[in-house]
């Protein structure tokens, strides 16, 4: 809801072909939220490592703020 359907931000890249290094991946990790939590969204972002010997997985988490 909140990117849209645009291209990335990426939260899995597959082990082959570098597809990290050129960001090349899929959105599969996902929040999902009733529409009155989703109101409340704040910020979002995708914690991507910055480097392919950095990341710990094959996915990124994806990080979402909500208001009280």
């Amino acid at each position: 809801m909140f990117h849209g359907e645009v291209d990335g931000p990426y939260t899995w890249w597959s082990m082959r072909g570098q597809a990290f290094d050129n960001d090349s991946g899929w959105r599969i990790d996902y929040h999902l939220a009733t529409p009155a939590l989703a109101e409340r969204v704040t910020a979002y972002h995708v914690a991507r490592a910055a480097a392919y010997d950095q990341r710990w997985s094959d996915h990124a988490p994806v990080v979402v703020d909500y208001s009280y």
